[in-house]
């Protein structure tokens, strides 16, 4: 018996093609599978593995039944292929920190710019550049971006909140307590989670826009005062209390809409109360 008839014949597991189908192909047994599985085509490994590196050539990929790793080799290259190997990688290693280098970037000359243009509309066109130009350059650079995050902070603190607590703690209860005894639902901003939803977008555009408005105002309730500076605080002010005041009052009153609910029989759509013990009676005398 000749060596060749001893030895199973070769099946590629991927095309399922045999070595009788292409005396030409090259194959390769790339793990420790025995078996059909032990075969397979250069060609069509080489398929495979492009699938699943997915452009990816440096990527490790192990057998799908036993986990051997393949063991691929790449052919050597010249020195000017290699230096642009390393820059490749080099730059796709750097390329994040950079990304966010620049996003940190762009944020913080936003920031500076935005400030700038706050302290001229406070305190005035022409005496906000004469401000910055006599301050010192590092001071301007640190306390100007400040600006808006210090308006950003502001804006997160809800001190409207705190009275309506204040209000519905001591006074409101009360109030309905003499009345009767009437469930009270939870007040907005009691429990956890329970306040108000604290938008992003809606603070961040409330924040910025704060110093225009305030400037707004103190154009138009205070304009008598001359300082530019003390026109626009007083202005914020007003705003501020303005808000505030309409704020409470809207809460106010949707907490009394929902202290003051009612749910419905069933039968009953319009807001009557439904005697079911007399409508029974009625309709057993009259059964009877």
């Amino acid at each position: 018996m000749s060596v060749s008839e001893e030895q199973p014949e070769k099946h590629c597991w991927v095309c399922f093609a045999t070595e009788r189908d292409d005396h030409n192909a090259e194959w390769v047994s790339p793990c420790r599978c025995k078996g059909c599985t032990k075969w397979i085509h250069q060609s069509c490994l080489q398929r495979w593995l492009d699938e699943k590196q997915k452009g990816n050539s440096e990527e490790t990929v192990n057998c799908p039944q036993c986990g051997t790793e393949y063991n691929v080799i790449f052919p050597s290259m010249g020195p000017l292929v290699y230096f642009l190997q390393q820059v490749d990688r080099a730059l796709s290693r750097a390329s994040p920190f950079a990304s966010v280098g620049v996003v940190v970037g762009t944020v913080y000359w936003s920031a500076v710019t935005y400030g700038a243009v706050t302290v001229m509309q406070v305190v005035g066109h022409k005496k906000g550049l004469n401000v910055m130009e006599r301050a010192d350059p590092l001071f301007l650079l640190m306390g100007l971006p400040t600006i808006p995050v210090a308006l950003v902070l502001g804006k997160m603190v809800r001190w409207e909140d705190y009275i309506m607590r204040l209000w519905h703690r001591y006074s409101y209860k009360r109030s309905f307590h003499a009345g009767g005894s009437h469930y009270l639902p939870r007040f907005p901003g009691e429990g956890p989670g329970q306040g108000d939803h604290l938008s992003v977008s809606r603070t961040l555009c409330g924040a910025l826009i704060f110093p225009t408005v305030a400037s707004l105002m103190g154009r138009l309730l205070f304009q008598r005062v001359q300082s530019d500076l003390q026109r626009t605080v007083l202005g914020g002010i007003a705003f501020i209390l303005i808000k505030g005041v309409l704020k409470v009052y809207y809460k106010q009153q949707k907490y009394i809409v929902q202290a003051k609910r009612k749910i419905l029989n069933y039968p009953d759509r319009n807001g009557e109360p439904h005697n079911n013990t007399g409508d029974e009676d009625t309709e057993d005398s009259g059964n009877e």
